[in-house]
């Protein structure tokens, strides 16, 4: 899961992802225009801003060419042949959200699902912004930390997560990834030391979807081991927001679904999943999607 870190906290304008941005997105790249062109505020039907951000959305969830997962753009997004181009299904947005933390495009995801929820599950934006500054430091990069950046950047993943504590209007639902309920803010009414927390919704969110819990399992794992420590599964289910225990239940039941292809096994402590024969990324998201037609 080790990938090269870009330390990337800008490029969003301060937005968060929309629900059809990315499928904005990818309908302009098809038609082969260019998000840098003074026609894109036109073709894309946004203000100047926004064409960056969907540009930056984009690619931060990995979809754009020059990603090694690009496939998924046409997969998910073509509006003919595209399994979700709406992005209507709730395995969708698993989908998405492990893209945009895995891809490592926007550093900020991966270092707060995977690495921060580590150290807290209650926290600050403080407490976020204070925490990548010691990454970067002990990464030797600390002269590309600007902490008023990484604040922007933080509200923005909180934005991109969290229900609105006082919406204004129905724009203010309109994020792609807050039907996941995977963060939430405490209520006003709470005592005063809780009002301006947030906490990751282990026990609220969304039931994660096996068949994506599975291909991203075959994303992560390398591709000349046949088995997955449990390490590696375990920072898997960070970034769904999972506990221990729904990560040894999500594995037993993968491996009873599919007994022709993988076997979890915890021997004297050892726990580790085990696969019998090579399973294509691409055919777990077809059963996914076919079984939900």
């Amino acid at each position: 899961m080790d990938k090269v870190v870009k330390y990337t906290f800008s490029g969003h304008e301060s937005f968060p992802c929309k629900t059809l941005w990315l499928k904005k997105g990818y309908d302009f790249v098809k038609a082969e225009k260019d998000f840098n062109t003074a026609e894109a505020v036109v073709d894309l039907g946004v203000g100047k801003n926004m064409v960056s951000a969907i540009r930056y959305w984009f690619k931060s969830f990995g979809l754009n060419v020059d990603s090694e997962n690009n496939w998924i753009a046409d997969y998910i997004l073509n509006s003919d042949t595209g399994k979700d181009p709406y992005m209507e299904d709730l395995g969708t947005l698993w989908l998405l959200h492990f893209l945009l933390v895995y891809s490592g495009e926007a550093t900020l995801y991966n270092m707060f699902f995977v690495d921060f929820q580590k150290e807290r599950r209650v926290f600050e934006r403080t407490h976020v912004i204070s925490f990548v500054k010691r990454k970067m430091i002990e990464a030797q990069k600390y002269s590309l930390f600007n902490e008023n950046t990484v604040k922007k950047d933080v509200g923005v993943l909180l934005l991109n997560y969290c229900l609105p504590r006082n919406p204004q209007s129905n724009e203010d639902f309109s994020t792609l990834l807050m039907d996941l309920d995977l963060l939430r803010q405490y209520d006003k009414d709470d005592d005063i030391e809780k009002q301006n927390k947030y906490f990751f919704n282990i026990e609220g969110k969304r039931q994660v979807t096996p068949e994506i819990f599975l291909f991203a399992l075959l994303l992560t794992k390398d591709a000349e081991d046949n088995s997955i420590p449990y390490e590696t599964m375990s920072e898997l289910g960070l970034i769904f927001c999972m506990s221990e225990l729904e990560v040894i239940d999500m594995l037993k039941l993968l491996s009873e679904k599919y007994t022709d292809a993988l076997t979890y096994s915890d021997v004297a402590g050892i726990r580790q999943l085990q696969f019998t024969k090579q399973m294509d990324a691409k055919q777990v998201l077809d059963t996914y999607y076919e079984q939900g037609v």
